[in-house]
């Protein structure tokens, strides 16, 4: 049990959403067609080829997931099979050998019981990310996959993504600066669609917009992502999230999706036109650094289209995020078998 734990020196309330050394974190490498067994290290860097294919040709993959404290004191993983097999249809598309359910679930569990005392208490509000990484390190010039390979966990104590936590912030539309290519890697968390997306985060900073919108890349007529998260929209009693070959399929979102589903709200996958935004009674960024971030305001060539209450998240919105985070916490039954225990 968590509690049994003495817990590192932290001031837990007041985490950033950044890097907390820890104790551990594991690696494996993967040489003439298999994955050695996992090691963990309590160093924080590693050598790598200059010439590895990761660095010039971008041949990585990641994940981002998120254990807690539950109330009975229990430190649990959420949704790990999700992450382990969007892992492998990322590490599939850009040629990278596949890591096997099994041995990312294991890696996970260990990492995070070997910094057990780094799992923010429960009721801190924090939670401990979890961040798995795929990369080439066989050194090759000429363009092609690597022949040798890491996959690394890490893990951080982190705090709020956004400083106010659950609270709407507003949003800037990009039109200049895509984040995704059609038929692309817009559907693959690599890092190739992050460092695209990076000139329209800046510029939506630069103009006082904490988040920025994108839409889609091929017509640019329908609402594809915002620039670390997906979208979703409350329209009446529906639930409304785009559909695009473009964009990443957030565990979050599906994980909000199913809950929406449950308590009686109409789940509606499609392409959402632009020009519909003024439709929606509120929206919401939502991805596992966040859960839900409540978008208000989305200013789109010149005009403000508002959401929500004011300052105030709306009720729906609202609503969701409790009872995901409730779930996640063990203050609520786990009716879909979500929450991998780590024994400790």
């Amino acid at each position: 049990m968590a509690k049994n734990i003495k817990k590192a020196d932290l001031d837990w309330a007041n985490l950033p959403f950044g890097i907390v050394e820890t104790d551990y974190n594991i690696r494996y490498h993967y040489k003439d067609g298999k994955w050695s067994e996992g090691e963990l290290t309590s160093s924080q860097f590693f050598p790598i080829h200059i010439a590895a294919p990761s660095l010039h040709y971008g041949q990585e993959a990641f994940e981002g997931l998120k254990a807690f404290e539950t109330v009975d004191g229990k430190i649990v993983i959420f949704r790990p099979m999700a992450n382990a097999l969007r892992l492998q249809k990322s590490c599939e598309r850009i040629y990278i050998p596949l890591i096997p359910e099994d041995m990312f679930i294991d890696a996970c569990r260990k990492v995070v019981k070997a910094n057990a005392r780094f799992v923010p208490p429960y009721g801190t509000g924090a939670s401990l990310y979890i961040r798995p990484l795929a990369i080439g390190v066989g050194a090759k010039v000429g363009l092609g996959p690597a022949d040798e390979y890491m996959f690394i966990v890490l893990v951080t104590p982190v705090g709020p993504y956004y400083k106010g936590g659950f609270k709407p912030v507003k949003a800037l539309v990009i039109e200049d600066f895509d984040r995704a290519a059609p038929n692309g890697v817009g559907d693959c968390k690599v890092g190739g669609n992050y460092a695209a997306g990076l000139k329209g985060r800046q510029y939506g900073l630069d103009r006082g917009y904490p988040i920025t919108l994108f839409v889609d890349p091929k017509e640019k007529k329908f609402v594809d992502e915002f620039g670390t998260s997906n979208f979703i929209g409350i329209m009446g009693k529906d639930y409304v999230t785009p559909s695009s070959p473009s964009i990443l399929p957030s565990i979050t979102n599906d994980s909000l999706a199913t809950i929406a589903g449950d308590i009686g709200l109409k789940v509606r996958k499609e392409p959402i036109p632009m020009s519909g935004l003024g439709k929606f009674n509120e929206v919401g960024a939502v991805g596992t650094a966040a859960v839900i971030t409540p978008v208000n305001v989305i200013n789109y060539r010149g005009k403000d289209y508002n959401f929500g209450n004011g300052d105030k998240a709306g009720p729906v919105l609202t609503d969701l995020y409790e009872r995901l985070t409730k779930l996640q916490k063990g203050e609520t039954e786990d009716k879909f078998s979500w929450l991998d225990t780590v024994e400790i």
